[in-house]
């Protein structure tokens, strides 16, 4: 009887190791939740199963409810990579320190936000916002996340350099969908008169065909700023070897799937550096999103 049970102890336990082994040796990472996340799923799962391939070893995408938790989830080492937005990456590294972001798609280098209106409030394409004062000031707006760059901080930033007013002044109701697809469906129903999206997205959707044209419209456009970012955590050279950084970077630079890009969409990573999220830093800085 007691040799049996301590065999089962015995059993139990090197299972135990080996389960904990296995997590210790797999690469996690996560990505801010943007799109809807069935989208989402699909995406990072490919590139799940790329990175393994390449790096050889196991690699697990874990999605997340919201920029607040993606950040937890980096902060805490439940995952050592993650698809930030430009503020969503800053904050991240300012809370871990060494870590770095190695690399962004070709169209991060100059992203912009659309502001789209619903058509029945007549509003029309400009080529500068303070041309809409009048039309804007009282309407219902809505932004993305709280934490999104291209969805809150940068429509943000503008509306207040423009107008010089907080959006909770300026428009008559202010909003966060949570998403950038939930910006554009809030706005096409009518639900919000006028939204901030990253152009990429509704891009995408208009290429697909998921857009009524006659319901929505692009009113303005940003200028151009950085925006997404693959950030690593500083110290995974020493959980999985010597020069697995470096690995990492070399992989995600290497992507060439046509159809796992298309997904994002990008064209193509490039590298990226810390220093290039710095105008991102000091603009959350300017209206008070980062202390």
């Amino acid at each position: 009887m007691a040799l049996n049970l301590i065999r089962k102890f015995v059993a139990s336990s090197l299972l135990f190791m080996t389960a904990a082994s296995a997590s210790a040796e797999t690469f996690v990472f996560t990505a801010i939740p943007d799109e809807d996340e069935t989208k989402l799923v699909e995406r990072f799962r490919g590139v799940a199963d790329y990175l393994s391939e390449q790096l050889d070893v196991d690699v697990r995408y874990i999605p997340v409810k919201s920029y607040a938790a993606a950040i937890s989830a980096f902060r805490n080492n439940q995952v050592q990579l993650a698809w930030f937005g430009g503020l969503s990456g800053v904050q991240a590294r300012r809370l871990v320190p060494g870590s770095e972001a190695i690399a962004q798609g070709v169209e991060d280098e100059a992203f912009q936000t659309y502001f789209i209106a619903n058509t029945s409030t007549g509003i029309e394409p400009v080529e500068e916002l303070a041309e809409l004062e009048d039309q804007l000031r009282g309407k219902t707006f809505t932004f993305g996340s709280k934490g999104s760059t291209s969805g809150r901080l940068m429509p943000e930033f503008h509306i207040r350099e423009t107008f010089n007013e907080a959006p909770e002044d300026f428009f008559g109701r202010v909003g966060f969908s949570g998403n950038h697809t939930r910006t554009l469906r809030l706005v096409e129903s009518g639900t919000y008169e006028v939204g901030a999206l990253n152009f990429q997205v509704w891009e995408k959707e208009l290429e697909n065909g998921n857009i009524d044209t006659n319901a929505v419209q692009v009113i303005w456009e940003t200028p151009a700023y950085p925006d997404y970012q693959w950030t690593i955590r500083g110290d995974v050279n020493e959980r999985f070897g010597d020069g697995f950084k470096a690995r990492v970077k070399e992989a995600l630079l290497a992507l060439d799937d046509q159809e796992l890009l298309e997904s994002f969409p990008r064209s193509g990573f490039i590298p990226a550096s810390n220093e290039d999220y710095e105008p991102i830093r000091k603009t959350a800085e300017e209206i008070g999103i980062l202390d």
